[in-house]
């Protein structure tokens, strides 16, 4: 094959190249629509839908406050600290995993950073769902194992944050303190620190957001917070109540995203 044959050839695959990937993705979505049975609609399905619409048309709005500790305000304050105190917890723990997983430019075989990314992908395998019903099982229903399971599956996602973070960094800032004589400690707390804790910050905002709509699911396999009345709503066909749940979970997780953004954003 000649060289100006061998350039035809890749003209032609660069510029055709798209028909395959359209075919090669046209035959996963058959194959997976292929594996998925309907059953259809029950009979019910029309009424039910009419049930839940009106509910949520008009909501319960007497369950927002009636100062029994269990109304909606009550509850999202908790399903607040739940996510905050588990976001705390793996932020701090997640530290120690991060510098552990990220690669260094002395290290050779990356077997140090290799064996802790291995560590952080193992956490973060299981759903927060999943740790949930493990540690209710361990530690008994409410906020307490809501909280362990926010936790421990945090430390997966923020340490592989963390660790890039740090692989990413510029290292300008530590190359001039070596030079003029700088030891470990100085490199690390006058450069190293002050580079990663806004991105560390920033991170931590972020997967507070994520927690907060977790720790509302959470609640509904028994993890406390908002999650537990929502689900007893669903069970006695309480829509109205369901309504005026979901509006606030809304509300809760628009003004969580907006002050943490405004926040990210003065940061980076």
């Amino acid at each position: 094959m000649t060289l100006d044959s061998a350039n035809q050839l890749k003209k032609v695959w660069q510029r055709w190249q798209w028909i395959l990937w359209m075919i090669v993705i046209a035959i996963i979505y058959i194959w997976a629509i292929g594996g998925i049975k309907f059953s259809g609609l029950q009979d019910s399905a029309g009424s039910v839908s009419k049930s839940i619409l009106s509910g949520l048309v008009s909501p319960e709005w007497s369950y927002v406050y009636d100062g029994s500790g269990e109304d909606l305000i009550s509850l999202i304050f908790q399903t607040l600290a739940i996510a905050f105190l588990g976001t705390f917890i793996s932020a701090i723990i997640s530290v120690p995993f991060a510098f552990w997983a990220a690669r260094s430019i002395k290290e050779r075989f990356f077997l140090r950073s290799g064996s802790g990314k291995v560590v952080l992908t193992l956490i973060r395998t299981f759903p927060e769902i999943v740790l949930a019903i493990m540690f209710i099982k361990a530690v008994g229903p409410g906020s307490y194992a809501g909280v362990l399971a926010v936790s421990i599956h945090s430390i997966g996602m923020l340490g592989k944050l963390f660790s890039e973070a740090i692989e990413n960094m510029d290292r300008g800032a530590e190359e001039a303190i070596n030079s003029v004589g700088g030891n470990a400690a100085q490199v690390f707390m006058l450069a190293t620190l002050p580079i990663i804790t806004p991105e560390f910050v920033s991170y931590t905002l972020y997967r507070f957001e994520i927690a907060v709509r977790s720790a509302a699911i959470l609640g509904m396999v028994g993890a406390g917070g908002i999650g537990t009345p929502m689900i007893f709503a669903i069970q006695t066909r309480n829509w109205p109540r369901v309504g005026i749940i979901l509006l606030g979970i809304i509300i809760m997780v628009l003004v969580i995203d907006t002050i943490s953004e405004q926040m990210r954003k003065r940061l980076v």
